[in-house]
């Protein structure tokens, strides 16, 4: 439908969209009065997810299932999105940050010839325009941004936004539109291996447990996922300790990294270096654990511990347990 707000659907690549896209959704059908629809590219379509899609507000669901789109490769997403927004003409096109969703829409956005407001934290109606509330200079400031032309095209930083409230049995229109797939030029991946820790995904999460340098080696990240399997929470690193090894870059929390908007956020030996921070920064709740007082993360940090995380998180381990107990 013209001038309708696509959202862009981002999956477990199992059939089944994640959660964050009660957020998406949920913005765009405030923002558009309920002309929320959600765009799905994958091979394989459930009707569990559909109809999760349609419980979270989505009036329309545009199916676009075709096994070329698995694994995802952008430049076969882009060239099929670009020719469905040509004939669809959508007022504007979110999508949450995610990995793939980052490059995706950065391409779909240059080949549409349209801005793009990325890791937005806010959006108004100003009139007709739609105005982006989005964080720049690592965080220090928020700036706000409006696009030239239509779509408007931005991304949305998960655990911000207010999730839509399910409605249990509502439906939506599925529409399977055909459009063109071309060859893939680059083949990046042989073989995908999906390693699961067990633990709630990082982006999503509403505790993530940070580890830096401090932490002194990947051995020791084990004491992080005892206690967040005592709480339920994520565990996440530093670039530092993504740079050493430690830990896959998957799990970096900072501005080459993941960016994450928990509840409550605690790091570990964490310096609270600006890259890091520009990732974690909108965190409802900081907690830092450092030995050094000086570290730059107590400055923004809700609460903060002066001793050593090797003494301080089996403490707090045992006291969550005792607390949970009860």
């Amino acid at each position: 439908m013209a001038n309708a707000f696509w959202c862009i659907v981002e999956d477990d690549r199992q059939g089944t969209p994640k959660k964050v896209m009660a957020e998406v959704i949920g913005e765009a059908a405030r923002l558009s009065s309920g002309q929320a629809e959600a765009v799905w590219f994958t091979d394989k379509a459930t009707e569990a997810g559909l109809k999760q899609l349609a419980e979270w507000g989505a009036n329309k669901v545009w199916l676009i299932e075709n096994a070329a789109f698995a694994p995802y490769r952008s430049e076969i997403w882009t060239g099929a999105a670009a020719e469905l927004a040509a004939k669809a003409t959508p007022r504007a096109i979110l999508a949450p940050v995610t990995s793939r969703q980052r490059e995706f829409v950065a391409r779909l956005a240059a080949r549409l010839g349209v801005g793009l407001a990325a890791d937005c934290v806010a959006f108004a109606m100003d009139g007709d325009k739609l105005v982006a509330t989005r964080p720049v200079y690592a965080g220090k400031l928020l700036a706000k941004v409006t696009w030239a032309k239509a779509p408007w095209v931005a991304t949305l930083r998960p655990n911000v936004f207010r999730p839509a409230d399910a409605q249990p049995g509502r439906v939506a229109t599925v529409e399977r539109p055909s459009v063109a797939t071309t060859v893939a030029q680059m083949r990046f991946v042989e073989r995908r291996e999906e390693v699961s820790t067990g633990l709630p995904e990082l982006t999503e999460a509403e505790i993530v447990l940070s580890g830096g340098r401090g932490m002194k080696g990947p051995e020791h990240y084990v004491i992080l996922e005892d206690m967040a399997r005592v709480i339920g929470a994520a565990v996440g690193a530093s670039r530092a300790a993504v740079d050493a090894g430690w830990r896959p870059h998957r799990f970096q929390i900072g501005q080459t990294g993941r960016t994450i908007s928990p509840k409550l956020y605690m790091g570990f030996g964490v310096s609270g270096a600006i890259q890091h921070l520009a990732g974690m920064r909108t965190s409802k709740v900081i907690v830092a654990v450092n030995k050094d007082a000086e570290a730059p993360i107590f400055k923004i940090a809700d609460y903060g511990i002066v001793g050593d995380l090797f003494e301080v998180v089996p403490e707090l381990t045992k006291e969550f347990k005792k607390l949970l107990e009860k």
